[in-house]
């Protein structure tokens, strides 16, 4: 056990060494990747709860907005669950039904009213896609650019070990170019690692969002034909 704790530590330390001892070009490369990692880090917690609740309270409203029979009702619902894209394109359609109620326009033109309240769902509808796909831009950044940033790193480490290893005295044994080497590869290692769960949360999250944009184009055709059927005839 002793032995064990002694290795882990003879690890961290070495690991602080790499960074120490690298070119500052590439401690600004390994600083900018756990940087890049950090903020994915804060990503992938943050829309795996968004996307929970938003996916919860769809399914909620879903169920509620077919089971009743009140509109003012499911309205109230609606409104009580913000994170549901579903429900929040049900208050846009419902409020321009409303406005247009209110207009006494519901015997009018049958045609243009029902391409308002089209318009009024496409539009919540872009509203909560560009919520929904917030920030997820930047986990494809990372996954894409990461290994190269990490790569860049790497390149110019070597570059600059080789230039010191040919200004230095006697033979370029593997002892003397072992540590350079280590430390400009370290940059691409803390690439690899930014970019992984990145690219893993990225395809998570895109998947989830598919699926989700899929239920709120459904909702809209549904919601227009009921419009229709009760509304507009």
């Amino acid at each position: 056990m002793p032995g064990s704790a002694a290795s882990a530590l003879a690890a961290n330390l070495d690991i602080i060494a790499l960074f120490d001892h690298a070119h500052w070009i590439v401690k600004a490369v390994m600083i900018l990747l756990m940087m890049m990692f950090v903020v994915c880090v804060y990503i992938i917690i943050y829309k795996t709860m968004y996307l929970r609740r938003a996916w919860a309270e769809s399914s909620q409203f879903t169920e509620s907005f077919w089971r009743s029979r009140d509109i003012e009702q499911i309205y109230k619902q609606a409104q009580a669950l913000r994170n549901s894209p579903v429900s929040q394109m049900f208050v846009a359609g419902y409020t321009e039904l409303a406005k247009l109620a209110s207009d006494e326009n519901l015997k009018g033109d049958r045609e243009g009213n029902l391409a308002n309240i089209d318009r009024a769902l496409r539009r919540a509808q872009t509203v909560e896609m560009t919520k929904l796909e917030s920030m997820v831009s930047f986990l494809a950044t990372t996954g894409s650019a990461g290994p190269f940033i990490g790569l860049f790193g790497t390149v110019i480490g070597i570059l600059f070990a080789f230039i010191e290893i040919s200004e230095a005295s006697g033979a370029a044994t593997l002892k003397v170019v072992g540590p350079h080497i280590a430390e400009a590869l370290f940059a691409t290692a803390i690439g690899l690692v930014a970019a992984i769960p990145a690219v893993i949360a990225y395809n998570y999250f895109m998947r989830k969002i598919r699926v989700l944009r899929s239920e709120m184009e459904t909702f809209e055709q549904d919601y227009l034909n009921i419009i229709k059927r009760h509304f507009l005839r």
